[in-house]
């Protein structure tokens, strides 16, 4: 088996040393002989049955033995990562520091293998920890909010002979004029006054107009063949709607809800906000903690990572060039990486592993929240090889559970705040386990595993030969390939 040595570069960067012996490289060149005699064309044999010997004459060994180092880094680098014990999290490229003889495919092969690892870190303390959080006042205003919301779900629209205003519905004729010819029409469009949900500036000019009366103002257009221009926009109100709301009442509770009363009914919306005020408690206090425990263990990232992550997801915006959206991307990937860091560290300290069930509520809820079905988006999991992104989602989101619930809350008064039900994890919905993902988006973290090291496709994520040239095995080689990204 291969050599390894490990070189510490700097806290998230390491190189690995790899010595091959001829003997140990001889099963690839072998199989590079294969594969150069299927590439070439030399008079009097067909592809793939030309010998080694007229390969070594007409090529050159150089050409077979570049051919077995790159078939061979995956493997050499899969070994050097296991024996090291290093943890990737980066983008690997590999060097070639000696190349065996070019002559009789003697001597020993070392290959110089970079990449970005999981750096080192002292996990703090946190069982026990305090975290300060606001007061959970059940708003009364919040509880009416949300019993008239439910009551608008069962009004009525009726007509109205008065002036529209906000929360009215309006129906709607509609022109468009660029240059004064028409470019686009709609009538009977109806709209919910305020809404800001069609055309920007149609709340100002229809707010005070009866049925019957039409305006113009000018506006962008968010479609056709004139999209993104701006037209002269003429809006006839045809009529005035306003929604009626039932009376809250014990009648209106049966018709709404499964309780008799509007007492009972009121209760349980009174319940339901406050439970979303502990949950807001407890997303208060896993932000706190997150916050002071990446502060206290200093948690270095790879430059490299972030600048990866950053790149990608400003060109994924066409924002490259924005320097100050650059600075706020940094910030956030910086913060994304080491919160993945720091709850990855918990999961293994607390030996945090998703339950079967955890698994499937998070693809439910996730597939939902994507309108798929869950059989669809595991398939598409699968397809996009984010199957380990998941496990590796779902044990953070239990880590940071855990954590949180040793940690000691308490409000702004000094009053114990109950966070059980905000730290069960086993079946919890995806955004109730730690009442959301820490991390939207996530830095190129990238196992080497499940990416392999391929020299010759420009686009892999994997390490690739770079040869330097004073160490040429033989002058019919051509140069190895640089790594690619």
């Amino acid at each position: 088996m291969p050599k390894t040595k490990v070189e510490k570069l700097n806290p998230t960067r390491v190189k690995l040393l790899v010595e091959v012996t001829a003997d140990e490289l001889q099963p690839h060149i072998e199989k590079a002989y294969k594969t150069v005699a299927e590439q070439v064309n030399i008079p009097g044999f067909r592809k793939g049955k030309v010998p080694a010997r007229i390969i070594d004459q007409r090529v050159g060994k150089g050409v077979v033995i570049e051919q077995a180092v790159n078939d061979s880094l995956d493997l050499h680098y899969q070994i050097a990562v296991t024996e090291s014990e290093v943890r990737p999290i980066g983008r690997p490229t590999a060097d070639i520091d000696q190349w065996l003889d070019g002559e009789d495919f003697t001597g020993t092969l070392v290959i110089s293998y970079e990449v970005e690892v999981r750096p080192e870190f002292k996990l703090p303390k946190y069982d026990g920890i305090k975290l300060t959080v606001d007061e959970a006042e059940v708003d009364k205003q919040a509880v009416q909010d949300e019993l008239d919301a439910l009551r608008a779900r069962f009004g009525t629209l009726v007509t109205v002979e008065r002036p529209a205003k906000t929360g009215d519905f309006v129906e709607l004729d509609l022109v468009a004029r660029i240059g004064g010819a028409d470019v686009d029409q709609a009538t009977g469009v109806s709209y919910e006054l305020g809404s800001g949900n069609l055309l920007e500036g149609i709340d100002d000019a229809l707010e005070s107009l009866t049925a019957g009366e039409t305006t113009t103002f000018n506006s962008t257009l968010l479609g056709g063949e004139h999209e993104g221009e701006t037209a002269e926009v003429e809006v006839t109100v045809t009529s005035v709607k306003e929604r009626e709301l039932p009376k809250a009442d014990d009648e209106f509770a049966q018709m709404a809800s499964e309780f008799e009363t509007i007492a009972e009914l009121k209760k349980s919306i009174e319940e339901q906000v406050s439970r979303g005020a502990v949950y807001k408690q407890g997303g208060q206090a896993r932000d706190l903690l997150i916050e002071q425990l990446i502060k206290e263990a200093k948690i270095p990232v790879s430059e490299e990572v972030i600048n990866d992550e950053v790149h990608r997801h400003l060109e994924g915006e066409g924002r490259l060039e924005d320097d100050e959206h650059r600075a706020e991307v940094i910030e956030s990937s910086t913060k994304t990486l080491q919160t993945q860091l720091l709850l990855d560290a918990i999961a293994e300290a607390e030996g945090v592993e998703p339950t079967q069930n955890e698994l499937s509520q998070y693809i439910f809820s996730a597939a939902g929240q994507y309108g798929m079905e869950p059989a669809q988006f595991i398939q598409a999991l699968e397809q996009g090889g984010q199957i380990p992104v998941i496990i590796a989602e779902v044990t953070r989101n239990k880590a940071l559970a855990v954590a949180l619930s040793k940690a000691t809350v308490v409000d702004k008064k000094g009053k114990a705040v109950d966070l059980t039900e905000f730290t069960q994890v086993d079946g919890g919905d995806a955004e109730e386990v730690a009442a959301e993902k820490p991390a939207a988006k996530k830095p190129s973290a990238k196992k080497p595993a499940a990416k392999k090291p391929a020299a010759k496709k420009p686009a892999a994520e994997k390490p690739a030969a770079k040869k330097s040239e004073s160490k040429k095995p033989a002058a019919k080689k051509p140069a190895a390939k640089e790594a690619a990204e």
